[in-house]
């Protein structure tokens, strides 16, 4: 066997046992073979201290070749760089896709968990076809009529799932460079809006910004320096 063969061998096997992978994650999606729209649901943004919580919807086709997708993961699981790819496949390939944005105002106003339901809400309203079958990360969405279930690290699990964790990551990993171009000054380029000792130190040398999530800071640690 020649060294190209033997690369194309080692290449066909890891192609193999990747779909091989991707099929073991269609579990949740096959376990209700009477839907035939079933949406994946996950979001991002719940914990950060700056910008708007973000959930994504999707539903895939599970078995037209012409719409495969590998390596679909947990988001967090996954460098930027495939995120980005992913993320321009699933919109390509996918029979749907739904965005869902909260910005700070409105986590403020109604708690972080709440406005997690509600990006997902909007995430659901927003795809064409609607589902008739909601997979979602870990959580019972409140208000939904759809036939739903909960899995917990669904994201790691269910295609779907996956799949909507990617949109919403990279959705609002898009909204904070724009952020980044504005407020330059507090990095958020680098860390998204998460609470780094970085973005802190830079709350506390330049203050709160409009995107600040007056309900996550609101200690004495976070006072702007005297100057």
């Amino acid at each position: 066997m020649t060294k190209k063969q033997e690369a194309e061998q080692k290449k066909a096997e890891k192609l193999r046992l990747e779909r091989e992978r991707i099929e073991g994650m269609k579990v949740y999606e096959r376990a209700h073979p009477d839907c035939h729209l079933i949406c994946g649901v996950d979001e991002a943004g719940r914990g950060p201290f700056a910008g708007p919580v973000v959930a994504g919807a999707v539903i895939l086709s599970l078995d037209d070749p012409e719409r495969e997708i590998l390596y679909l993961n947990d988001s967090k699981k996954l460098s930027e760089k495939k995120r980005e790819a992913l993320y321009d496949e699933i919109m390509e390939k996918a029979v749907s896709v739904g965005v869902g944005i909260v910005e700070r105002e409105v986590i403020d106003e109604i708690n972080i968990l709440q406005a997690t339901f509600l990006a997902m809400q909007k995430a659901i309203a927003a795809l064409d076809p609607q589902p008739d079958y909601i997979l979602a990360d870990a959580v019972t969405i409140p208000k939904i009529l759809i036939p739903q279930e909960g899995i917990v690290k669904g994201d790691a699990k269910s295609v779907s799932i996956a799949a909507g964790s990617i949109i919403a990551k990279v959705t609002r990993d898009r909204i904070m460079y724009e952020y980044d171009k504005l407020y330059p000054e507090y990095g958020f380029a680098s860390h998204k809006g998460y609470g780094t000792k970085a973005h802190i130190e830079a709350i506390k040398e330049y203050g709160m910004l409009d995107i600040h999530r007056r309900s996550f800071i609101h200690f004495p640690a976070f006072e702007r320096r005297a100057e």
